[in-house]
C-alpha cells in the first residue's frame, strides 16, 4: 500500500504553504482570499487534474498512442449547506490524431485508474468529456 504525506503551515494570518519532498507551495488561507494562491476547492479541482494528467502519461505509451500536449479545465460547483463541492465538471483536450476508439480508451483509462479521480468520484459528481485539441472550440 503507498502512502504519502505532506505539511501544512499556517505562517501568518493572510499565509499558509504546504511541503512536500522538495516542492512547496502557497495556499490561500486567508479568509478574504489571495489571488496569487490556491484556495481549498481550487486545490482538490488541481488534484484531480494532476491525477488524469498523471494517468495519461502513464496509460498512453501502453496504448501506443502519441500525444503532444494536455490540457484539463475542471469547473466546480459547492453549495452553502452543508457546505460540500456537489459536482465537478471537466473538459480532458489531448493534442493527438489517434482514432475515437484509442481516445475513448485513454478516457476510459483516466477514469478507471485514476487514485484522486475515483476517490472524488465516490464523494460527489465527477463527470467530462475528452476530446482532440483539432475539434475543440476556440
Amino acid at each position: 500500500m503507498l502512502e504519502y504525506r505532506i505539511t501544512a503551515r499556517r505562517i501568518d494570518a493572510h499565509d499558509s504553504e504546504a511541503t512536500c519532498k522538495d516542492a512547496r507551495l502557497d495556499l490561500d488561507t486567508d479568509p478574504k482570499g489571495r489571488p496569487d494562491a490556491f484556495n481549498p476547492a481550487e486545490l482538490l479541482l488541481a488534484a484531480v487534474a494532476d491525477c488524469m494528467i498523471k494517468n495519461i502519461e502513464r496509460v498512453a505509451p501502453l496504448l501506443k498512442l502519441e500525444i503532444g500536449g494536455v490540457e484539463v479545465s475542471l469547473y466546480g460547483t459547492r453549495q452553502d449547506s452543508p457546505l460540500k463541492m456537489t459536482s465537478l465538471t471537466y473538459e480532458l483536450i489531448v493534442d493527438t490524431d489517434a482514432d475515437d476508439h484509442k481516445l475513448e480508451l485513454l478516457h476510459q483509462n483516466v477514469r478507471k485508474y485514476g487514485t484522486i479521480y475515483n476517490t472524488v468520484a465516490e464523494a460527489t459528481r465527477l463527470e467530462g468529456r475528452i476530446i482532440r485539441r483539432l475539434d475543440a472550440r476556440p
